[in-house]
Formats: C-alpha cells, structure tokens, sequence
C-alpha cells in the first residue's frame, strides 16, 4: 500500500473580506474599528483631520496596546490642501546615557525570530534597558499645535472613554497576549495586567466578552487632557516615568523626557505616473521606496491587475534595492522580527489628509508596564545593531535606520488624493508599493485592491508569494529566487498590514484597512457634507 503525501495545511480555510468606506466628508482607516470610531466622534465634534488622526492615535493606547501607545515613536505625513505636505518625525532617539558596553554579545547568533547577535539577557529586546525615547505623545502633539481646531481635552476624550471602559477580552486579544506571555511574565506590572493568575486572559466560550483596565492608563490620559500634552515630559506624569524607570535600572531620563520634541521636515517629493509621491523625511524607508519606484518604471503598467511579468520585475527590485539598503545604510531591523506596528490614515471634509505610522517596534515592545501611569514602554534599542562599529551600532543619543513608509500622493495641481501606509516591519514597503501600484497605477477600486493577492520581499534574495496567486506567477517569481508560498491570515502574519484613502476627482472618498486584521475599519462621517 503506497502512502499519499499529506495535503498542505491550510489554518484558514474561509474567504473573507473586508467592506470599504465610501462618503464625501470625512474618513477614518485604522487596524482597530474602536480607535476609526475615536476620529469619525471628533470630526463629527467639529474638528480637522489633524484631530481626528491624534484621537485616533491616542485611542489606540486603549485598544491595540501591542502596536502602539504613548510609550512608541513614530512618523506622519500631512497634507492640507494650497501647502506644501510635510513629514512629522517623531522618531526613535536613544536616551543619553545608553552605553554600549550594557550590552554585552553571547558569541552567538539569536536562535528565534530576531537575526542580531545575541545580547546577554536579551536586554536589547526586552526590558528596561530596551527602551528609547517615547516620542509619540510629542508627536501627536505636534500635529495638534499646528493644525488641530478642537481643544486638546476634547480630542483626548475618546481614548479616555475607551481607557475607562477597558481593552476587550476576545478571542484576538488571547492570541496577541499569549503570543508576548513568555516574556511579559517577567514584569510585575505586565504580568498582573495581561497574565491573570499566571496566564492569558481568555474570552467567553459563549456570550459576549468583557474587558480589563490597563493598570493606570486612564489616569494618565486624565491627567494630559488636564495639564496639556507637555506633562508627559515635564510634569507629573514624567516624573512618574522616570522614577519608574531608574527604579526598574534603566537609563532612561528626566532630562531625555525633557528634550524630546517631534520636528516638522518638508516631506521628499518625487513624481510617479502622473502624481507626486511625497514620502517621510527622516531615518525611514523612503530611500529604499524610491529606488524600487525607478527600477520599476520600466514595467509592464498595462491591463488591469499586475502580469506575471510585472510581480517578476517587482521581485527583482526589491531585493536590489534591500541589497543597496543594507549595504549603504545598515538594516533596519531584524529580519522576521516581530514588529507590531500600526498605521492608521485620514481625511476630512475639506480635503486634508493625514498618514500616521506608530509603533512599540516589537509586539507589546519592551514587555513592559510602568506601574505609576500604565505605559507600556517601546523596545526601540532593538532596531540598532548590537555588533560594534556597523552603521546601526547601539550608542546614546543616536537614531536608527526604521522601515515605516507612510506616504502622500498628490495630483498634478497639488491636491492630495491618496494616503496610504502599513505595519510589519520590513513587509511595510512592500505592501505600500503594491497597494499604491494596484489603486493608482492599475486604477483598482480600493476594495478590490486591498483584496488581491500580494508578494513579500524584505530582503536581498527570496520571495513569499500569497498562495492566490495565479499558477503562472508562481512559476515566474521563481526566476527571482526561492519562493515561498504562504498563507495570507491572522498568524502567522506573512504580509504587512495596509490601509489607504483616496479621494476620486468628483470628491468621493474611498477607504480600507488590512482584510486579515480583524479589528480594523475604514469608517466614513455620515452625510454629504
């Protein structure tokens, strides 16, 4: 009797999809409904785009506490109609009294899902040392001071509602949770948020979940509405911060907390097909975006959907370009690392439009809660090269290479018309270009491009490829390397995690977020402004 060769497992064996957002006022895309509901509540309060995205941004703390929170970094590109659009780098910055020698390597190589060299402890990935700068709450900061209309209580009051209410106890906050459980054990204050009685939280077999504070949270958030934004680095709240921090050994200080300010740069502009691409400014993954945009100039742009020829000519530029990348600029992280960014995009009715990319780096980023304000702190150490002397080297005060790519297209008078940008670490520029290619370059109505079957290449050799995809690319993309054929699901989490908008020439918004991300939501405001 001969035995057959089993059938390769298939985790989600469903069709799913995701409904897209269509309206003529304002517009909301986030990986988490809640945070798309925080933004469409204060556009409808009467405020901008620059509010609604700090809303959103805030309310994301509450309720995708894994990606993103007060305790990341990030950056934004904002477009308001007649200026020009300008990148907001709020970044990583080492704190001053980082010191390399704290750091000290194993000899070996890290065995799981990071490729640096080991540090003893891992206390590059996890831990108080792992932190740098918090700079996201002086980003949405920033972005308020400048172009926000409401007063900063009323843009904050969503997230603290949210905050109050708690993080919901579903089935995808099990997975997310567990998935950090063997390091967030380690920590008091993590564990008794997110480990009750030494494990993950777990939803209802029947019935509707219910939900858990995060630790003191809410009280911070009470505390910015009431003291201003600045608080968080110059008053009670850093206060807190910084003892908890020296209390725990780190190095995080008074004085970075101080110093830390989010800088307006005038965004990298560079025409494409017919648009101006504006990408961020900074240590990002524009220059790598860029490269890739001029060796595919020369593509097959015809019939409507990428040929096999076209994913081919994308493979091939991307891991050119990831070649000059890494050996040009450093990496910009582990490869496969767990980053668990997220991004969220924006537009109000009068046509502004915001692309937000935030991060705690890894999932749940350093693991770690303070106990005095419930912020769950980045692991940013982690994105700079532990080895001496290479072009990321951990050192004090430095900012590393990263991979976000948010970006801004405007039409041929000036006017923004598509916002777009992704989590996932170094899938994020490939996601964005694909998206980017199939909406704008294709002419996809976004619903329909946000579900078409997508190639990865986050490296200088080998592609993964969506199981979707038609035989013949399959085939084709095996010219460009070793072609692994995955799933596109909740986890493993093969793809970067896309949302956009896009504003057609009769003013009507389109929008949507990732289809394999459960929480999220393009919402639009309801009415035809």
């Amino acid at each position: 009797m001969q035995i057959a060769t089993p059938p390769r497992h298939v985790s989600q064996h469903w069709h799913v999809t995701k409904p897209a957002a269509q309206g003529r006022r304002g517009m909301v895309a986030s990986q988490s409904r809640d945070a798309a509901e925080a933004g469409i509540a204060v556009l409808e309060a009467g405020g901008n785009a620059a509010d609604a995205a700090c809303a959103a941004a805030f309310a994301l703390a509450a309720v995708e506490p894994w990606n993103s929170g007060l305790g990341g970094i990030g950056f934004a590109q904002v477009a308001l109609p007649g200026q020009p659009v300008r990148t907001l780098d709020f970044g990583p910055v080492s704190p001053a009294g980082l010191d390399p020698a704290a750091f000290p390597l194993t000899g070996r190589m890290k065995q799981d899902l990071f490729a640096w060299p080991e540090v003893e402890g891992d206390r590059n990935i996890h831990g108080a040392l792992s932190f740098v700068i918090p700079s996201a709450v002086a980003g949405y900061a920033a972005l308020h001071a400048a172009h926000g209309r409401l007063p900063a209580a009323e843009v904050l009051a969503p997230a603290l509602a949210l905050a109050r209410r708690g993080l919901p106890q579903d089935w995808f906050t099990t997975l997310k949770v567990a998935n950090a459980a063997a390091t967030l054990r380690h920590y008091a204050e993590s564990a008794r948020i997110y480990l009750p009685g030494g494990l993950p939280p777990v939803a209802p077999y029947q019935g509707t979940p219910g939900f858990f504070r995060l630790g003191r949270l809410a009280e911070t958030l009470e505390r910015l509405a009431a003291a201003g934004f600045r608080d968080f680095y110059e008053g009670e709240v850093a206060a807190a911060i910084a003892g908890d921090v020296a209390a725990m050994g780190g190095v995080l200080s008074a004085a970075d907390l101080a110093g830390c300010q989010a800088r307006w740069r005038p965004a990298l502009a560079m025409p494409w097909r017919g648009r101006v691409l504006h990408l961020a400014a900074g240590l990002t993954a524009a220059p790598t975006f860029r490269r890739v945009a001029e060796l595919m100039e020369g593509a097959d742009w015809s019939g409507a959907e990428p040929s096999a020829a076209w994913y081919l000519g994308f493979a091939r530029a991307m891991q050119a370009a990831y070649a000059e990348r890494l050996a040009g600029l450093g990496d910009a992280e582990p490869a496969g690392a767990d980053s668990c960014t997220t991004h969220l995009t924006v537009c109000d009715a009068d046509g502004a439009m915001v692309a937000m990319t935030t991060t705690l780096l890894s999932s749940m980023g350093s693991r770690v809660v303070l106990p005095a304000t419930g912020v769950l702190m980045n692991n940013g150490v982690m994105w700079f090269d532990p080895a001496p002397g290479t072009p990321n080297a951990i050192g004090p005060g430095k900012r590393p290479l990263c991979n976000m790519c948010p970006v801004v297209a405007t039409d041929a008078a000036g006017v923004p018309v598509l916002a777009l940008g992704a989590s996932g670490g170094r899938r994020i520029l490939a996601a964005v270009y694909q998206m980017l290619a199939l909406v704008a370059g294709f002419g996809m109505e976004v619903g329909r491009a946000a579900h078409h079957p997508r190639i990865d290449v986050s490296g200088p050799a080998g592609v993964t490829a969506d199981g979707r995809l038609p035989e013949a690319t399959l085939l084709a993309l095996e010219a460009a390397g070793p072609v692994e054929v995955v799933e596109h699901a909740v986890l493993p989490v093969n793809f970067a995690c896309p949302n956009l908008i896009a504003i057609g020439p009769d003013g009507m918004r389109s929008g949507i977020t990732d289809v394999m991300s459960p929480w999220s939501a393009a919402l639009a405001q309801a009415g035809a402004g």
